[in-house]
C-alpha cells in the first residue's frame, strides 16, 4: 500500500479518537490530509508599535505585561481574562474569553508578541484572544510567518491540525501525488510538487504561496480537463439509438407563441445529435425564464414521432408537476402521450403509470427520483432529460440512462457558466445555450439599498400585495462563524452549523414580518431543512396566492414559477455570489407585471456597492457569470457539481481565465501525443483519471 493510502490514524499523536475528528472534516488517509488545503492565511509577519495600531487592522505587537490576567466573569456566565500590556509608545488592553489558562502562561513584567485584529474603543488600543508567545529573541514558533487557517470542527484545533499535516509531509514528501508529466511542468514554468504541498500548508512567504497555488490550481485544472476530454472521446465512439428528424414545422405550428431563435438553434443542434447514430451527451444552459422545457418537449415530440420513448426528470415533485402541465399543454395537441410518476402518488396511480410505460402506451414520462425506483421498467426508452442537472448525484442521473439500451442524454441548468469554465467543467459534453428570453418579457428592475430605507421597502412590499401581487424575502445561508480567537492555539471552539444558524435565522425574521410588519398578511416559510412534503406544501400555499409574503433560504434560488409574484427582497446580499443573486432575482418577473428585486446590503462599504451594481446594470446571466468568476473565482460554480471530483479548494478560490486556458490547452497536447496516457510520464495522470471515474461511479457528468 502507499504511504499517501495509509490512514491517519497511525501517525504518531493521531489515534482513533482524533482520527473521528479529522474524518468529519472528510479526511481519512495522508492524502486526503495532504489536500486538506487551508481556507485561508494570517499574514503575522506585520509588527507595529501599540501608537501606530489603526482600529479594525491585524497585526502583530512586541509588548510587556503590566500585571498578570485578572479573572471575571461576564453577565452571560462567560469567563473573562483581562491583561493590559505596553511598549514605548502606549498602552494596550487584551481581553481574554473563555481561555483561563492565560492566567498562568503570561507572567508580569514579561514580553510577549500578540497577534490579532485591533479595536479601539475612546481611544485605547484593545485586541480579543489574540495568540501569542512570549519573545525569546529568536525565531517566533506562531508568530512573525504566514500562518495557515484550516476549517475546524470540535475538537480539533489549529496546532494539531498544522502538527498532524506537517508529520505526514515529512512522512510522504517523497511520495506526493505528482499527476502532471515533466513536459507540462517545464513548458508552464510550474512548481515541483513537494515544493507545492509544502508552501501550501507552510508558505515561507506570500511570493512561495503564490507559486504553490498556480502549481496546485494548474494539476487540478488539467486533470479535470483530460479527464473530460477522454470521456468524450468513448462517447465519441459509441453507438446509440438513431431518432431522425423531418423538421419542427408542426410542432412550431401548434405553439401559441413564436420560439426565439436561440431555442430554435438549439432544437436544431440536438436534433442533429440525435439523428447521428452516436449517443448524444449534451447540456443545455439557459438563463431563467428562457424556455428550455420547449426545447425539451420539441425533442420528446420528435422522439414519440419515431416510436420512442422519453423520461424527463425533475428534482422536486413540485417542480415536476409544474413540468407536467408544461410537457401536456405543448404535446397533447400533437398525439403524444405524456404522463407523470412521482412519490405522493398513490398506489393505483403508480402501477398504471409503470403499466403505460412498459407497455408503450406512455411516450413521455415526467417525474422525480421515483423514476429511479425498482419496477419502473421502459419498452423503448431513448432519451433521458434531467432539469436542474446539479440537483442529481451522477449515480441517479446513470441510474436513470441505465433503464434504456444506451440512451442519448440531455443536462438542463439554468445556471450560466462562463465559456472559459465550461470548457473543464462540461468538456464531455456538447453545450447549447439559450442566451435570449421569449419577447415580451420585462426586464426585473433592479435596486440596492441600505438599513435606512428599509421602512420604505416594507412599505413599497405592502402596496403591491395590496394591488394583488406577492413578495419574496430572502434569507442568506450562513457559513460557519469564524470563532474568535482560533487562532489561539489552546482552545477547542466550536461554531454553530450553518444549517441550524440559516433556520434560526429565516424562522425568526418571518415571526418578526407576520407579528410587526405585515400582521395584517400571510407570511409564509420555506427552508431547507423542513420536509420535502413540506416544502412542497408551503410553496403549494404560495403559488396559489393563499401566502401574500414568502421568508426562504436559498431552496427557492431555482423554483417553480409562480407569475404572481412581484418582488423578492434579498436580506445581507453581499453574502452571495453575483451568479446566485442572479438566480434568485429570477423567481420574480415570470408574468406580466412589472417586477423588482431589492439588494440589501449588509456592508455598505464601496466595494459591496460596485458588486451589485453589477446586477442593477444588466439581466443577462453569462455577463454576471463572467463577472462572479472575475471577483470570486469559479467556487459557486465548482460547488453546485456532484460528480465526486476532488478539485481543490484553490480552484474554487483563485483560479484565472488565463490559467483555465493554459491547463485546457496542456490536455489537448498531452492527449495528441498519447491518446491512451501510456507513456510512463503520463502513468500518474492516467491513475487521477481512472480515480476520477471510479469516484464517480464511472462518469463524468
Amino acid at each position: 500500500m502507499s504511504e499517501l493510502n495509509k490512514e491517519i490514524k497511525y501517525l504518531k499523536g493521531v489515534g482513533e479518537a482524533r482520527a473521528r475528528l479529522f474524518k468529519k472534516l472528510g479526511v481519512v488517509t495522508l492524502r486526503e490530509l495532504l489536500r486538506y488545503f487551508p481556507r485561508d492565511y494570517e499574514d503575522r509577519t506585520v509588527f507595529k508599535k501599540i501608537a501606530e495600531l489603526s482600529d479594525g487592522e491585524s497585526v502583530t505587537v512586541r509588548a510587556v505585561a503590566s500585571d498578570s490576567p485578572r479573572l471575571s466573569r461576564t453577565p452571560r456566565g462567560r469567563e473573562l481574562a483581562l491583561l493590559r500590556v505596553y511598549d514605548d509608545t502606549g498602552m494596550m488592553d487584551v481581553r481574554f474569553f473563555n481561555q483561563s489558562y492565560v492566567k498562568d502562561a503570561i507572567s508580569a513584567g514579561e514580553t510577549y508578541l500578540f497577534y490579532g485584529k485591533i479595536l479601539r474603543a475612546g481611544g485605547a488600543a484593545q485586541m480579543t484572544n489574540p495568540v501569542f508567545e512570549r519573545d525569546g529573541g529568536g525565531n517566533p514558533v506562531k508568530i512573525g510567518r504566514v500562518t495557515p487557517i484550516y476549517r475546524m470542527t470540535a475538537g480539533l484545533n489549529m496546532r494539531s491540525v498544522s502538527n498532524t499535516v506537517a508529520l505526514a509531509l515529512k512522512l510522504c514528501g517523497d511520495a506526493l501525488p505528482d499527476s502532471l508529466p515533466r513536459s507540462v511542468r517545464e513548458e508552464y514554468g510550474l512548481a515541483a510538487a513537494r515544493f507545492a504541498y509544502e508552501n501550501i500548508h507552510f508558505p515561507k512567504d506570500f511570493e512561495s504561496l503564490k507559486i504553490a497555488r498556480r502549481r496546485l490550481i494548474f494539476e487540478d485544472l488539467f486533470v479535470l480537463s483530460v479527464t473530460a476530454r477522454r470521456r468524450r472521446a468513448e462517447r465519441g465512439s459509441s453507438s446509440g439509438q438513431a431518432v431522425i428528424s423531418e423538421g419542427f414545422g408542426e410542432f412550431y405550428s401548434a405553439l401559441p407563441f413564436e420560439p426565439t431563435a436561440a431555442q430554435k438553434r438549439a432544437v436544431d443542434e440536438a436534433a442533429r445529435d440525435l439523428a447521428s447514430g452516436g449517443v448524444m451527451a449534451r447540456m443545455l444552459q439557459g438563463d431563467v425564464g428562457s424556455g428550455k422545457t420547449l426545447v425539451a418537449a420539441a425533442l420528446a415530440w420528435t422522439v414519440a414521432k419515431n416510436g420512442f420513448q422519453t423520461a424527463f426528470m425533475a428534482p422536486t415533485e413540485l417542480l415536476a408537476e409544474q413540468h407536467f402541465r408544461t410537457f401536456e399543454e405543448f404535446l397533447s395537441p400533437l398525439g403524444v402521450r405524456v404522463g407523470r410518476l412521482t412519490g405522493s402518488l398513490g398506489v393505483k396511480a403508480k402501477r398504471l403509470a409503470r403499466e403505460a410505460l412498459v407497455s408503450g402506451e406512455t411516450d413521455v414520462i415526467v417525474g422525480t427520483h421515483a423514476l429511479l425506483s425498482e419496477g419502473v421498467d421502459f419498452r423503448a426508452l431513448a432519451l433521458v432529460i434531467t432539469d436542474e442537472q446539479h440537483r442529481f448525484g451522477v449515480s441517479q442521473r446513470a441510474a436513470l440512462g441505465q433503464k434504456g439500451e444506451s440512451p442519448h442524454v440531455l443536462v438542463m441548468s439554468a445556471t450560466p457558466i462562463p465559456r472559459t469554465l465550461a470548457l473543464i467543467l462540461y468538456g464531455d459534453l456538447d453545450v447549447s445555450e439559450l442566451n435570449e428570453l421569449p419577447p415580451g418579457r420585462k426586464s426585473v428592475m433592479t435596486y440596492s439599498a441600505g438599513e435606512r430605507l428599509r421602512r420604505r421597502i416594507y412599505d413599497f412590499a405592502r402596496r403591491l400585495v395590496s394591488e394583488g401581487r406577492q413578495v419574496y424575502f430572502v434569507c442568506p445561508a450562513v457559513e460557519e462563524a469564524d470563532v474568535p480567537g482560533t487562532g489561539g492555539e489552546g482552545i477547542e471552539a466550536r461554531s454553530p452549523g450553518a444549517g441550524d444558524s440559516e433556520l434560526k435565522r429565516a424562522r425568526e425574521y418571518a415571526k418578526q414580518l407576520q407579528s410587526e410588519i405585515f400582521p395584517e398578511l400571510s407570511v409564509g416559510l420555506v427552508h431547507g431543512s423542513m420536509k420535502a412534503r413540506e416544502k412542497d406544501a408551503a410553496m403549494a400555499s404560495f403559488i396559489s396566492g393563499e401566502t401574500d409574503i414568502l421568508v426562504a433560504t436559498t431552496v427557492i434560488e431555482v423554483g417553480v414559477d409562480v407569475p404572481n409574484a412581484a418582488l423578492i427582497v434579498i436580506e445581507n446580499a453581499d453574502r452571495f455570489g453575483l451568479s446566485q443573486l442572479h438566480q434568485l432575482r429570477g423567481r420574480v418577473g415570470r408574468g406580466e407585471h412589472q417586477s423588482y428585486c431589492v439588494l440589501m446590503r449588509g456592508a455598505d462599504g464601496e466595494k459591496s456597492r460596485e458588486r451589485l451594481d453589477i446586477l442593477r446594470g444588466t439581466n443577462d446571466g453569462f455577463e454576471i457569470a463572467e463577472a462572479d468568476l472575475r471577483q470570486r473565482g469559479p467556487g459557486d460554480f465548482f460547488g453546485s457539481r456532484q460528480h465526486g471530483i476532488p478539485a481543490s479548494r484553490f480552484i474554487e478560490q483563485g483560479a484565472e481565465a488565463g490559467t483555465i486556458w493554459d491547463a485546457r490547452r496542456a490536455a489537448d497536447t498531452v492527449l495528441a501525443r498519447d491518446p491512451g496516457l501510456k507513456l510512463r510520464e503520463n502513468r500518474a495522470l492516467r491513475e487521477a483519471v481512472d480515480a476520477i471515474f471510479l469516484a464517480s461511479d464511472g462518469t463524468f457528468n
